[in-house]
Formats: C-alpha cells, sequence, structure tokens
C-alpha cells in the first residue's frame, strides 16, 4: 500500500522563519506513515521555469491525499495552490501561527483549519487532525 501524501504548502520568503515548525509538521506526518511533499525544499525552478515549476506544482498536489497551508504569512503562490487542491477535491488543511491574520480567502476554501502558539500546541493539534483524517480516509 502506497503511503499517504501531504502537500505542505508555504510561502517561500516566510518558510525559513518556519524551520521548527516544518520539522514537527515532518514528524507528525511521519507518526502516521505519510509523506510530507515540502515544495519549497523538494524543487528548486528559476527565472524563466514558471511553467515547469507549476506544472510540478500541480502534479505534486494531485499525487497528495491533503494540503497543508501553513499561512501565518500570506503568498500568491499558496492560494494558487490552495485553490488547485480544492478543484481536484482534495482535503485543505489551513493552519496558522497566533497572531497571524486571518485569511478568509483560504479559511473559506480550507476543509479544517486551526491556530497554533507554539511548536507544541501545532503537535497537538495536527496530530488531532490527522487522527481523524487518517480513520475517515481508511474507512470510508
Amino acid at each position: 500500500m502506497t503511503p499517504k501524501k501531504a502537500f505542505l504548502s508555504v510561502s517561500l520568503q516566510g518558510r525559513d522563519s518556519l524551520q521548527p515548525e516544518f520539522g514537527v509538521i515532518h514528524q507528525v506526518l511521519a507518526t502516521f506513515g505519510m509523506e510530507g511533499i515540502d515544495f519549497t525544499k523538494q524543487f528548486t525552478f528559476t527565472f524563466g521555469q514558471e511553467k515547469a515549476m507549476m506544472k510540478q506544482a500541480r502534479d505534486q498536489i494531485q499525487a497528495a491525499d491533503l494540503l497543508i497551508a501553513e499561512v501565518s504569512e500570506k503568498a500568491i503562490g499558496v492560494g494558487v495552490e490552495i485553490g488547485y487542491a480544492v478543484a481536484m477535491g482534495k482535503p485543505v488543511l489551513y493552519i496558522r501561527k497566533s497572531p497571524a491574520t486571518y485569511s478568509t480567502t483560504v479559511g473559506g476554501m480550507a476543509t479544517k483549519s486551526f491556530v497554533y502558539t507554539d511548536t507544541d500546541d501545532l503537535r497537538i493539534k495536527l496530530t488531532q487532525f490527522l487522527e481523524k483524517f487518517t480513520e475517515s480516509t481508511t474507512t470510508g
């Protein structure tokens, strides 16, 4: 059986400031036997490769079972990735660190959302979400 995958969507500029959070996300995914597709870390594109980049993003989202959008910092690319996921019928988890501003657009498209205060809170809330998610995807 192929392991479930989660596409991790985040602002490229904000990604470095969220290293601890993404470490936790990868750890929690691993406890559920899930792979995290960390697009901003796994793939590199240069100017002029925009079409290839977006095709790769679409392909990776299509291969994923879930999109996790870390939207503590708003980014157009994250919104596009969420739009792709919704159009493909993929569930979207919207997470943001307190006190980041709520995005009504992302909130309106997300399957589930939560705010976390620190990495311990993120670990707890993501674990609770994935317990329900993996249960619902294995039982029907």
